[in-house]
């Protein structure tokens, strides 16, 4: 007899399936009420990183932007000879930089770095801070604390010598801040930004680009301050071949050597020895040598007149020359060569201000006319134009000429004027290709060769797309101080992989009409060269960058023979043009194959112009995309 309370094999398999889904819904009920809650969570989570994030995000950018607001302050602190006051902007700098790396190095700013697509935006970011506050740590503090140690007055040598101790210590720090920059530089170089946002890319860019700027300048000053103290004497007596271009006769690196003494330095005390002229040296029979590719181009002249040495544009060549020549004929060793030009000595005396002819020779010589006192406007039209009008023997001429040289240095070894302005006009010279300097010495003249300073051809100093224009005179006369000039890149489409640019240099005769009779002889050339007077020839020499070809060359809108070099790797192209007064002519010479993916530099003869004069913006190439 079945017990009907008891439930049949059916009954309870249909009860056990009701209670199991029940139990199931509420299994379910509770992941999904946790799925929820840790959604809800993961989602709160992620706002208050990317919160988090932000907040970091907005005080890196503050802090940034509080340190470029803060460079100009201490440009001025700096140039304004203002030490205390420079001294407490870096430490503002410090504070800023510091709060922008902490803050791109939060762990989560960390985290985010390494996250694929917008990863490498925060690392750049962070990488951005941790360069600043490199630079200003380990770069500007210390040079600033450097500027606050050294005195101006002492950087530069006097009649009485200096104290060069205070450079020579200073000489690690500087070095010290220029690798600390160049580490810097390096790390951005490193960062692709191709895979950066706008907001990113561009700070990145100028931070690239400052940088750069401010690296050339360190290496420059840190290399300085190594060579400096001993080519000064500390070491000993230094003698130097001073050599004074005259741009109314031009010549590849500046003009004729006009003037030429020697400059003794001991222990920074600096005088002017022996004083002489390019035409005192005499003929070198036979004539020195000089390497084959040079004297192909240039000619043996190159090593027989010391009027001729700097045909050449590359400085170590004519300094080696000069060096030889000024031993051969004198039998006194020069350490080196250092050249300067007359519009270097204007600005130098911007700086120490007017000076008074105190030699009764110079004052006899001037009374024809001339200014007894030389101030830097006056200066360059003297000793380029005035003189040879004033003055009718050449030897009295090239007297007068060297002895102006004679006072000016005379005022600059007496501590005359503005230390700060004399470095500025040095180092503006020294930028326009007005000062150069070659030592006899190879570890000095290694580090030199790595600055424009050097005036070389090839080698560290020059830019990977570099082009020179230079001129040589043809008169054998005085008429390049009328003579105006511009040079121009133009760049061009080729269709293929390799560069093309156009060399463009405009010359014009702007003497007067009647300059055969109304200029002095000696300024006209009277003929003497087979150039009828009052006319200017010109070699016009143009150098493209290492591997590429000069191609042709145009004249005046037609097309005209040339004469094709090589010099150091680098083709040379030359013509020779001839300019009555008020005739222009414009040459163009095209150089092709050119490998170098760089923008194209350019480096030309200074002249009586002002280099900004001169040299015109490059004209970039407009191509149009094959179809």
């Amino acid at each position: 007899m079945t017990d009907e309370r008891q439930p049949t094999p059916e009954k309870e398999k249909g009860s056990n399936q009701s209670g199991g889904r029940k139990i199931r819904r509420r299994r379910f009920g509770r992941r999904a009420l946790l799925a929820a809650t840790l959604g809800l969570g993961a989602a709160v989570l992620l706002a208050a990183t990317i919160g988090w994030l932000g907040t970091r995000a907005s005080i890196i950018k503050a802090e940034l932007n509080a340190v470029a607001q803060l460079i100009p302050q201490l440009k001025d602190n700096v140039t304004s000879d203002k030490p205390e006051e420079a001294a407490a902007t870096v430490k503002q700098l410090r504070s800023h930089a510091a709060s922008a790396r902490s803050a791109a190095e939060d762990p989560l700013w960390t985290l985010a770095s390494a996250t694929p697509i917008v990863g490498p935006n925060f690392s750049a970011v962070a990488e951005i801070a941790r360069s600043t506050e490199d630079v200003t740590a380990l770069g500007i503090a210390p040079l600033v604390n450097v500027f606050g140690s050294l005195n101006w007055d002492n950087l530069l040598p006097s009649s009485a010598g200096r104290d060069l101790t205070p450079l020579q210590k200073a000489s690690p720090s500087i070095m010290s801040a220029a690798h600390a920059v160049r580490v810097s530089v390096e790390r951005l170089e490193t960062i692709d930004e191709t895979s950066l946002v706008p907001q990113v890319a561009e700070p990145l860019t100028r931070a690239r680009e400052q940088l750069r700027g401010v690296t050339g300048a360190l290496d420059a000053s840190a290399s300085a301050s190594k060579l400096a103290p001993s080519m000064l004497g500390a070491d000993g007596p230094r003698n130097y071949l001073l050599m004074i271009q005259n741009n109314a006769e031009v010549r590849a690196s500046g003009g004729i050597p006009g003037a030429l003494a020697v400059m003794s330095l001991d222990n920074g005390k600096l005088s002017l020895e022996e004083q002489s002229t390019a035409g005192d040296v005499g003929v070198m029979q036979p004539a020195l040598p000089v390497d084959t590719e040079q004297q192909e181009i240039y000619s043996v002249r190159l090593g027989k007149f010391m009027q001729d040495i700097n045909l050449t544009p590359d400085f170590p060549t004519a300094a080696r020359t000069a060096q030889a020549m000024w031993e051969k004929k004198t039998g006194q060793h020069v350490d080196g060569v250092v050249s300067i030009d007359p519009v270097t000595l204007g600005y130098m005396l911007d700086a120490t201000g007017p000076v008074k002819l105190s030699s009764p020779e110079l004052v006899a010589l001037a009374s024809g006319g001339l200014p007894t006192e030389l101030n830097g406007k006056n200066v360059v039209s003297t000793l380029l134009s005035d003189v040879y009008s004033k003055i009718e023997q050449p030897k009295l001429q090239d007297a007068y000429f060297a002895g102006v040289a004679q006072e000016v240095f005379a005022a600059l070894s007496s501590g005359k004027g503005d230390a700060k302005g004399l470095i500025e006009g040095l180092t503006r010279g020294t930028a326009e290709s007005r000062v150069l300097l070659w030592s006899s010495r190879p570890d000095e003249q290694k580090a030199i060769a790595e600055y424009p300073l050097s005036g070389s051809i090839a080698g560290p100093s020059v830019a990977p797309a570099q082009f020179g224009v230079y001129f040589n005179d043809g008169t054998g006369a005085k008429m390049d101080y009328y003579v105006k000039r511009t040079v121009q890149l133009v760049e061009e489409c080729t269709g293929d992989e390799y560069g093309q640019v156009k060399v463009r240099i405009t010359s014009t005769n702007t003497a007067p009409a009647d300059a055969a009779s109304s200029l002095p002889a000696y300024v006209t050339g009277d003929g003497a060269f087979g150039v009828p007077p009052g006319t200017v020839q010109t070699n016009v020499i143009a150098y493209g960058p290492v591997q590429s070809n000069v191609e042709n060359a145009i004249v005046d809108g037609e097309k005209s023979d040339f004469a094709a070099h090589m010099h150091s790797f680098r083709p040379v192209g030359s013509v020779t043009t001839t300019l009555a007064p008020g005739q222009s002519s414009t040459v163009e010479l095209t150089f092709g194959k050119i490998v170098q993916h760089a923008v194209p530099n350019l480096v030309v003869t200074p002249t009586v112009q002002p280099v900004n004069d001169v040299v015109l913006a490059t004209q970039a190439a407009e191509c149009v995309p094959a179809t």
